[in-house]
């Protein structure tokens, strides 16, 4: 299935998780933030509802890992410590990466019109790559076109296979959002023009070049695009999907990931997620001019910022981190990484549930009150 696009529903829950979220300073009970901490707050927010829950910190060359909950609610097995899970749309910035790579190679340039290098794909030729990663093109969502948005929906096309072209043509019979450049909205659709835009500059598909010039050279051995595979490589915690608030959970761990494209297909652990947003902050991965354009950022939903596949989320002691997030059917998936890139930390939970609206927004508060809490506990050690 695809990543989840932010709705009036989840604009509400944001909106209740930075008011539980904001009052609440981080605990002043060790200098740092601590393995038992950590292990403390995976807990809770478990049994705020969620059926299994897996985080990784690294601060310097300290790392240390938790879980806590079910891999398996059939079986009782463990959550395991470094388990495959879909990142969604974390996919996001590696296919950001990627396009900034190129950028700094001189194959094509940010302000470049999609026109010139996908003759007649899109009806505005006043849409630029920037606009792509931006969120800025005004493209449409095609998501809202896909069956398979209720269990009954899901289960009948949940193997389907989705060209990246045909999920365009889906976006474009729905109005723009706006012209391009003049608002920000966040496009799904957008991404997989990036993933065209790859591929038209390098002859290669978007994945094989993520492949190339992140996953391989970072050894990221633990991440992977899966193409039309609907399994979650070994070992992984199976995810499941509340479709109603109250309802029961289905198992939604295999699917055919194609229909999220460059928007969402990528797999990870906690690890290699880890490993990627440090290195991108360190400089690993981009000069410091393509850097420099993904982390200028532009007014997002939310009181957020967005650069060019990151966002830029606040802290309650002030400063910021970097992150993007990832929803998926059935595991969800928050992190961020310090913008020394010397901190960050990645966590994914599977099964959310709750009976009301306040439910979930408590449940995302806690897991953004686990990413803020590290930060600011690091920025005063």
């Amino acid at each position: 299935m695809i990543p989840m696009k932010p709705t009036a529903i989840t604009a509400l829950v944001t909106s209740l998780c930075l008011a539980l979220l904001s009052p609440a300073p981080p605990a002043q009970a060790s200098p740092g933030y601590t393995r038992a901490e950590l292990q403390r707050d995976v807990d809770a927010l478990r049994q705020r509802g969620v059926i299994g829950i897996q985080a990784r910190v690294t601060s310097g060359r300290r790392t240390w890992t938790a879980t806590s909950g079910l891999a398996d609610v059939t079986t009782g097995r463990p959550v395991p410590a470094e388990g495959h899970y879909r990142v969604a749309s974390y996919t996001k910035t590696f296919v950001a990466t990627v396009v900034l790579q190129l950028v700094g190679e001189g194959r094509l340039g940010l302000d470049d019109a999609v026109e010139q290098h996908l003759p007649g794909l899109l009806p505005d030729r006043g849409i630029t790559v920037r606009h792509l990663l931006q969120h800025t093109s005004g493209l449409p969502e095609y998501r809202a076109a896909l069956p398979g948005r209720d269990r009954a929906g899901f289960e009948e096309h949940r193997f389907d296979h989705y060209e990246p072209r045909q999920l365009v043509a889906l976006a474009l019979a729905r109005p723009p959002t706006s012209r391009p450049g003049e608002a920000w909205s966040y496009s799904n659709t957008g991404y997989v023009v990036a993933g065209l835009v790859i591929q038209a500059v390098t002859g290669h598909p978007w994945a094989h070049e993520v492949r190339q010039r992140i996953i391989r050279p970072l050894g990221l051995t633990g991440t992977s695009v899966p193409g039309d595979d609907p399994r979650l490589p070994e070992p992984h915690a199976r995810a499941y999907q509340q479709w109603t608030l109250g309802g029961e959970l289905s198992d939604t761990t295999e699917f055919n990931p194609s229909s999220s494209d460059a928007a969402g297909q990528v797999i990870s652990t906690t690890r290699d997620l880890d490993r990627f947003f440090r290195a991108l902050m360190s400089g690993r991965l981009l000069r410091p001019a393509e850097l420099a354009e993904m982390l200028r950022t532009r007014p997002a939903d939310d009181g957020l910022e967005y650069g060019l596949g990151l966002y830029r989320k606040p802290l309650t002691c002030g400063g910021y981190y970097w992150d993007h997030g990832g929803n998926t059917t059935g595991t969800i998936s928050r992190g961020g990484v310090s913008p020394d890139g010397e901190h960050g930390i990645a966590l994914a939970y599977t099964g959310a549930h709750g009976n009301s609206l306040e439910d979930i927004a408590a449940l995302a508060a806690a897991s953004d009150r686990i990413v803020d809490r590290l930060f600011c506990e690091q920025r005063r050690d």
